[in-house]
């Protein structure tokens, strides 16, 4: 008897070929102080995504850069919302303290 599972969960679908032109217009769509600092860093994920593919010969890192910008902006609103809000947040852990990163 093997303890593998006998299926594997279906990978979610591919995007679309024009999903990352999408995702350019949407940055750009933000405020402006986001928009520039997100479409910097959106164009430099895609770049190293695009190198990883080219020498891969997969998508598989260019779709996973549309699904991760895809989920920032879709929940900029609500992260805005509770920044907003006036939510107190002193009970949080700083990420340092979760990392280890003592500097």
């Amino acid at each position: 008897m093997s303890a593998q599972p006998d299926h594997l969960p279906a990978p979610p679908p591919a995007p679309s070929p024009r999903a990352a032109a999408q995702l350019l217009i949407r940055i750009r769509a933000e405020r402006p102080e986001r928009s520039e600092r997100w479409l910097s860093a959106f164009e430099r994920d895609w770049a190293k995504a695009l190198e990883d593919s080219r020498q891969t010969y997969d998508l598989s890192p260019l779709h996973e850069v549309v699904r991760t910008w895809r989920a920032r902006l879709d929940s900029a609103p609500a992260v805005d919302a509770f920044v907003a809000g006036g939510m107190d947040d002193a009970d949080g852990i700083s990420l340092a303290e979760l990392t280890g990163d003592r500097r």
